[in-house]
């Protein structure tokens, strides 16, 4: 669903930087196409072992640009030493913080490894932050996003919360890919103050389905219906769905269309797109926008 400025009630600084992601660049016309980059502190570089090239962040930055994408996604460190060739023509969300994969995500927490006060510096047009739902450090997550928050507010700075439960209690309530999960981490990101949150879709699993709290074992929801949900829990905040790790082409399209189709603002699909080689990378990209502004026209 293409998100409507107005009605956010936003400072003016935000909602400059909000149109520009967009309305002016990406598919535009209130939808959204992100491409992130922040898994080489994520996961390390074995993400970049499907597509050698990939591990050259100028890549990805020719890709953004080539492909028309909304945003590109950057630690501060790459986006530092590869961002300024591309000012202006490809905006920037600076993520906030980040972890390694090493430890245990059974205590899940991201650091704070920049601030807000870098993403006006840098141009960016949006900063992103890493919310760990239900992990047992969720405290200190919440303070720390809250001191965020406050920043970016002072400075007009939009916040793209990727809420993602996480933990040992999320895990013995189902895991953190049931509806129960997903539904709360979006509802979670809008108590807290996001401008935009950034979901994974639900997966089925009737072993972990079982495992949920009764109000949600007790139901079945349509692949459709479960979507749908999710984006309700947000309310009025925009729905960015992640893309995940690399699948089919048949399997991104789908996940792209039923995102879409069922209310989300927008896309950002990462390991999905620049995995592939250079031609593969930008046909699918375009298959993609083709079919969001498809939507987008209805």
């Amino acid at each position: 669903m293409p998100v409507d400025l107005d009605s956010l009630n936003l400072s003016m600084g935000k909602k400059a930087r909000m149109y520009n992601l967009f309305y002016a660049h990406g598919p535009g016309h209130g939808m959204g196409m992100f491409l992130p980059v922040d898994q080489g502190l994520e996961h390390g570089p074995r993400d970049f072992f499907a597509n050698p090239d990939s591990q050259d962040p100028d890549f990805e930055m020719r890709l953004a640009e080539a492909g028309n994408f909304s945003a590109i996604v950057f630690q501060i460190g790459i986006a530092e030493k590869y961002c300024y060739s591309y000012a202006g023509r490809v905006p920037l969300v600076l993520k906030l913080n980040g972890k390694t994969e090493i430890p245990s995500s059974d205590e899940a927490l991201s650091p704070q490894i920049a601030m807000v006060e870098d993403a006006v510096r840098l141009g960016a047009s949006a900063v992103g932050y890493t919310l760990y739902v239900g992990s047992p450090k969720q405290s200190e997550d919440f303070v720390q996003f809250s001191r965020i928050r406050l920043e970016a507010e002072r400075m007009g700075m939009p916040v793209i919360v990727w809420s993602y439960p996480r933990g040992r209690a999320v895990e013995e309530k189902g895991g953190q890919l049931t509806s129960w999960a997903i539904e709360y981490a979006a509802r979670v990101a809008a108590e807290l103050g996001a401008d935009v949150v950034k979901v994974n879709l639900p997966e089925y699993s009737a072993e972990k389905h079982a495992r949920t709290p009764k109000e949600y074992s007790s139901r079945m929801f349509s692949e459709e219906e479960a979507v749908r949900r999710v984006v309700a829990a947000a309310g009025k905040i925009p729905v960015l769905v992640s893309g995940g790790s690399q699948v089919s082409d048949e399997d991104v399209l789908h996940k792209a269309e039923l995102s879409i189709k069922c209310g989300a603002t927008g896309l950002i699909f990462g390991r999905n797109v620049w995995q592939r080689q250079w031609d593969d990378a930008l046909r699918i990209t375009n298959r993609i926008r083709e079919m969001m502004v498809e939507y987008r026209q209805r």
